[in-house]
């Protein structure tokens, strides 16, 4: 791997420091207090249950940390340790740097004669067929994926708080995964382009094959009692609409920007900004993965979805209260569906907003694949009440079987819940990184 010269080194450092001095001395509304010893509050969703969620509100003076670089951030989430801790971000971060903060690109990655071209010749569906890869240039992407995952992957452990300070804390390339952790908050980051240098190819999915990547910008798997609050999450940089297409399928680069997997429990998703992106959130893992039973409970309220193609979210097991929420869909853009009904979900949406284009219809916003039962109430679309149920069942009966509204349960753990009409433009001010009030 490349490494820099120490001038260029030097100017960077100092271009940190100078960037945390100014959002240290500059007043500004988000930091008139100290966010990152907030807590969830009582009540506000599914993470606020039992014990509710605190992060590292408790950390002493030696775990409260300010990063400016990737290699700061890495010595501060120590390996995903236990230890209550405060992470404050400051300025942009790029997870794609070596040790001495120099720039990487997929090339530095590339490793065992890995090229692009040679793994497209080399499992061409026409000449290789419906098998899995196998062979020099797969075990060549595997190790060369490798290099890449141990730059950006970033483990976060349980007690753990990372804030933005600000409104400029960007967080460039990476993969925060929360794993079998408890008790983690992270709040005001703008977090982009969660990019996979080495896709692999499926030639069994979806009947046509398709390419699978790695990556999420947050990953919650076996985790629980976390708060994800006033973060914007994307693609910016490498929009995978820019990327090309191999095997007749487009070379996705992205993998979901937040996705709530494996058992994980007690989530709270709010204020925040999902943008520019194929398949957003996915809570729940398989059709087949029964262990989630009773877990997957989830709570979504006050968040924007924009340019979303799908999965926002798509939901399989999970309790999930989905509220206050406001979707857009852009002219011209790539729609598939808003809401996921998957295998034994339970969403119960209430007062969510959808601005559409002329060609998206109101039985396009929701998926059914297995399953049973929806709850809505309270929709707009394109400014008018809507009766997401009575429309999918209408409209899809041919191809689907109908939902029914007894989704079993009703939310208890929830602050007002505003009409759909004031919720939506609470959301369009409000959501996203850098506006906590």
């Amino acid at each position: 791997m490349r490494s820099g010269t120490r001038n260029g080194v030097r100017f960077r450092r100092i271009a940190a420091l100078a960037a945390v001095l100014g959002t240290l001395c500059v007043p500004a509304r988000a930091e008139a207090r100290d966010i990152g010893r907030d807590t969830l509050p009582a009540n506000d969703g599914w993470a606020s249950a039992g014990a509710g969620t605190t992060g590292g509100a408790a950390a002493d003076d030696a775990h409260v940390h300010t990063v400016t670089d990737r290699a700061g951030l890495v010595r501060a989430l120590e390996g995903g340790s236990d230890t209550p801790k405060i992470i404050r971000i400051a300025g942009t971060i790029d997870a794609n740097t070596d040790d001495d903060g120099d720039r990487l690109d997929c090339a530095d990655y590339a490793t065992d004669g890995y090229r692009l071209r040679a793994y497209l010749a080399a499992y061409d569906p026409r000449t290789w067929g419906a098998a899995k890869p196998s062979g020099p240039q797969e075990e060549a992407r595997q190790a060369s994926a490798a290099q890449q995952a141990e730059r950006i992957v970033l483990p976060v452990g349980s007690n753990t708080t990372i804030v933005g300070l600000g409104r400029g804390a960007v967080l460039k390339g990476a993969s925060l995964q929360v794993r079998n952790a408890d008790n983690v908050i992270l709040r005001n980051l703008d977090l982009r382009d969660a990019y996979d240098c080495f896709p692999v190819w499926q030639p069994n999915t979806g009947g046509l094959g398709d390419w699978k990547t790695a990556y999420d910008n947050i990953w919650l798997t076996g985790a629980t009692h976390v708060w994800v609050d006033h973060i914007t999450a994307s693609d910016q940089g490498h929009p995978d609409e820019d990327e090309p297409t191999h095997f007749a399928r487009n070379y996705l680069r992205h993998d979901g920007l937040l996705d709530i997997t494996n058992g994980s429990d007690l989530v709270t998703v709010s204020w925040s900004r999902f943008v520019g992106h194929d398949k957003a959130m996915l809570i729940g893992s398989g059709d087949t993965a029964t262990g989630d039973r009773g877990k997957l409970r989830v709570t979504v309220h006050h968040n924007q979805f924009e340019s979303i193609v799908q999965r926002a979210p798509r939901v399989r097991f999970g309790q999930v209260h989905l509220y206050d929420n406001r979707y857009v869909v852009p002219e011209g853009a790539d729609y598939r569906y808003s809401l996921g009904v998957s295998t034994e979900s339970a969403i119960y949406a209430e007062n969510n907003a959808f601005h559409t284009p002329g060609q998206v219809e109101v039985a396009d916003l929701v998926k059914s694949w297995n399953g049973t039962a929806l709850h809505q109430t309270g929709t707009l679309f394109n400014g008018w009440p809507v009766d997401l149920l009575a429309i999918h069942n209408a409209y899809n009966s041919g191809s689907e079987r109908d939902l029914t509204a007894d989704v079993g349960w009703t939310p208890t753990l929830h602050g007002k819940i505003d009409s759909a009409a004031a919720a939506d433009r609470e959301v369009a001010r409000g959501a996203g990184a850098g506006r906590i009030p």
